[in-house]
């Protein structure tokens, strides 16, 4: 009777203990005032209109940041011509490795920089930027220089060359790790790069150009240009880029392939999704908790491959609802820098817009709504973390993508039900798959049209393993020997 009681309180003492704030310090970034384009090798002032990045957790002026004009591009993309004709396509394999190899060790030394960098930028919780983020970063150009002395043993070819110039454009949600992605597998292939980050996230990328300075990188060899999106069609269409590669919305996608047919240029397009993660009744539940909340929760749901659609057994949907909605209340909102902290900040103010407006058609569209208490900070974006239950396939919020922490919960009885649902989307980013039955999963995995399906876990990501997607979620892939492909001939 005693124990009983000792249990009981201990768990009334868990339920209501507060995490005292555990800030990460500022003061290892040193912010410039003002950033300039990082052209073979330098940095120089931009020739169209300077434009401000914001904090999204406090909406602070953090820096005024160069435009690149169209001569801008033309100036960085010949930059890059330069120096793949005249030094990277010339040098020895194990020779680019070693830049790689200095590159990934540079970015395990000022780590804690990056992270913060990140966070502050981004908006992302420091936890998730120091203990993803920067050690995948660091994991994939570790990985790409392993391969850069070894393409003629990656399966495309005895003797398989570069392409020449790649164009790359990444977007807001992860900076850091999709110009990793981007860059590592490009210049190990013996490519040069010019690289647009997305407007609102610019300076980590900045500061990776500041890397390549350290780690004395030829000059022109990687580029990095700032701007919006009319800078990013005039790097797409530049008419000397022999390669485009894309992370984004699958419209900017769309438009991204339009402008390319008919050329010569190859194209990689890692776009939209809308993952379903899929519950079966023999599912260790706890576990499947966790993987939901990862699944949607992380990084405030600004993930092309969130699982946004929980499509879970009928039989135990009660069960695992009442999990998920006390689990969602110890989630805590607030500060990117506080090291407790689950879910940042809403990247940008349009973004802020599109998850509220998309939350109030589904809950007018007669879905229901439900957030757990948590007091939002008065300056920034924020959104709770939010489910809708009673949703139906029509429903706009089970179609299109929300990308913010928004979660739509639709159930089923069979497993071909499932498989019916779940194929039920223009995309075909990713999946999950919780269930006590390997034989299940690897009959689902088939069943399912998503590029990258995860069995009782989910967002666990490896510089080993491609990644990309089907239909409107774009096409090539990018991570492992598959993508080097996308850089060779």
């Amino acid at each position: 009777m005693m124990t009983e009681k000792i249990a009981e309180t201990a768990k009334a003492g868990a339920e209501k203990f507060a995490y005292a704030p555990a800030p990460e310090s500022r003061s290892i970034v040193d912010i410039q005032p003002s950033y300039g384009l990082f052209i073979d090798g330098d940095f120089v002032d931009g020739g169209g209109k300077p434009f401000k990045t914001i904090s999204p957790s406090t909406e602070e002026v953090l820096a005024e940041i160069a435009e690149a004009s169209d001569a801008d591009v033309d100036r960085a993309v010949k930059a890059a011509r330069r120096a793949y004709t005249r030094t990277w396509s010339k040098m020895p394999g194990r020779e680019r490795a070693k830049y790689l190899y200095r590159i990934a060790r540079i970015i395990q030394e000022r780590s804690r920089e990056l992270a913060v960098l990140e966070s502050i930028d981004n908006g992302k919780p420091i936890k998730e930027s120091r203990d993803v983020d920067v050690p995948i970063v660091a994991a994939h150009f570790f990985y790409y220089a392993g391969w850069a002395d070894k393409l003629e043993h990656a399966g495309y070819g005895s003797n398989p060359q570069p392409l020449g110039v790649a164009a790359q454009v990444i977007p807001w949600n992860f900076p850091l790790l999709m110009l990793a992605w981007k860059i590592a597998p490009a210049l190990a292939a013996g490519n040069t790069v010019v690289l647009k980050p997305a407007e609102t996230t610019p300076l980590t990328a900045l500061l990776f150009a500041e890397i390549c300075q350290q780690a004395d990188l030829p000059p022109g060899v990687v580029n990095i240009i700032t701007g919006a999106g009319e800078t990013g069609r005039a790097l797409v269409g530049h008419t000397d880029v022999d390669k485009v590669a894309f992370t984004g919305s699958t419209d900017v996608g769309r438009a991204i392939a339009k402008s390319v047919a008919g050329t010569n240029k190859k194209v990689t397009l890692e776009l939209g999704g809308k993952a379903a993660n899929i519950v079966f009744d023999d599912a260790p539940i706890d576990q499947a908790v966790e993987g939901i909340v990862n699944g949607i929760f992380f990084n405030q749901g600004h993930v092309c491959c969130a699982g946004s659609r929980l499509l879970v057994q009928e039989s135990i949907a009660e069960e695992l609802l009442a999990k998920l909605k006390k689990r969602m209340g110890t989630l805590r909102v607030g500060d990117p820098l506080d090291k407790n902290t689950d879910i940042g900040a809403i990247n940008s103010a349009e973004q802020l817009a599109r998850i509220k407006e998309l939350s109030d058609v589904g809950e007018a569209e007669g879905a229901g709504r439900w957030s757990p208490a948590c007091e939002l900070p008065a300056h920034g974006f924020w959104f709770p973390p939010t489910l809708f239950t009673g949703v139906s396939q029509a429903h706009r919020i089970a179609r299109e993508e929300i990308f913010g922490p928004v979660l739509s919960v639709l159930t089923f009885r069979t497993p071909h039900e499932a498989v019916e649902k779940a194929n039920n989307t223009p995309y075909g980013l990713s999946a999950g798959i919780w269930t006590d039955k390997g034989s299940r999963i690897l009959w689902m995995a088939n069943q399912l049209r998503a590029g990258v399906v995860w069995a009782n876990t989910f967002n666990k990501f490896d510089p080993a393993s491609p990644f990309g997607g089907y239909k409107e979620s774009g096409y090539g892939r990018e991570g492992g020997r598959h993508g080097l492909e996308g850089y060779l001939r």
